[in-house]
């Protein structure tokens, strides 16, 4: 385990490179450069200079983006342009929010789609299948904000048992941070739910098929046993994998869904500063996103060693 887990970090070096140098080359694809958007209105050719040296632009390419990247392995991302705060700072202040968004959000996937996933694969092709088979259509198909929406108009204004937008840190008072997270997060979770629904269906079904199985069931292993140690370890890899790929997923969507419900995360964060063309800060916010995208490919990655043993001895 430690020897695969030794080659994949290794793997991301060079990975996390080249992202970091794409990223920093936004700055070069941005029509006339962010010293034009900070500039103001009509600048002039002086002013525009001005900027330039006063953001070090006039360098070589290669010596600001090396700049760039000395200060963000010392973890310095910078300054944003637009409120002088240092991007790091920003980012460490908006990422509880998002990081309880998100663990909320698969946590409800995990549970419902498991459990939907399990009933259909268990009687497979009983009306608890057919069942479960049009809710995780139905989920793929509606888009999470328009459910969120609609969530807001019954249970916030019909109901009022929850509040429409707003955060509370969970310090503060868990009751209340629960409250406010639970209607995004349960409109982020309808696509994840069906997905790993779908997978863990198909993945078990297989299994239960498989010789050793039915020889464990023959032997008289009582099946919940037989379901947990046989069946589902050896249907994870597959559902593992999708959970993996919708956890990247709602690291983007999350943009939207704070801006809709007013939540202070990193989406907000992303939202005000590609609009106010706030270039360090987007630049420092795909970078921290880019290596959580890499750390959760990484843990799936590892969670292979465990669930299939033949990987890890490879």
């Amino acid at each position: 385990m430690l020897r695969l887990l030794g080659i994949r970090l290794l793997a991301m070096a060079p990975l996390l490179l080249v992202v970091s140098f794409l990223i920093y080359s936004l700055i070069v694809l941005v029509p006339g450069g962010p010293e034009v958007a900070l500039a103001g209105s009509n600048p002039t050719p002086e002013k525009i200079e001005m900027v330039r040296e006063r953001l070090g632009l006039n360098e070589p390419f290669i010596v600001q983006y090396w700049t760039w990247l000395t200060g963000a392995i010392g973890g310095d991302l910078g300054t944003s342009f637009v409120t002088g705060q240092s991007v790091w700072s920003a980012i460490v202040d908006g990422f509880p929010v998002t990081l309880s968004l998100v663990v909320l959000t698969l946590l409800i996937a995990a549970v419902l789609g498991l459990a939907l996933g399990l009933a259909a694969a268990l009687r497979p092709g009983s009306w608890i299948d057919r069942i479960a088979t049009v809710i995780a259509s139905l989920f793929m198909s509606l888009p999470y904000f328009w459910v969120g929406m609609m969530l807001v108009l019954i249970f916030a204004i019909d109901l009022r048992v929850l509040p429409a937008i707003g955060y509370v840190s969970f310090t503060e008072s868990p009751g209340d941070w629960l409250a406010h997270l639970i209607i995004p997060a349960f409109a982020l979770a309808i696509v994840p739910v069906a997905v790993v629904a779908r997978q863990t269906r198909a993945s078990v079904t297989g299994v239960l098929t498989e010789d050793y199985v039915r020889t464990a069931e023959a032997k008289g292993l009582r099946p919940v046993r037989l379901l947990v140690k046989h069946v589902l370890k050896n249907a994870a890899v597959p559902v593992v994998t999708a959970f993996g790929v919708e956890a990247n997923r709602l690291i983007g969507a999350t943009v939207v869904m704070e801006q809709l419900f007013a939540l202070p995360g990193v989406g907000k964060l992303t939202y005000f500063s590609v609009f106010s063309r706030d270039f360090p800060m987007v630049q420092g916010i795909l970078l921290i996103t880019a290596i959580l995208i890499m750390l959760v490919n990484l843990t799936v990655d590892v969670s292979y060693g465990y669930f299939n043993p033949k990987i890890k001895a490879s």
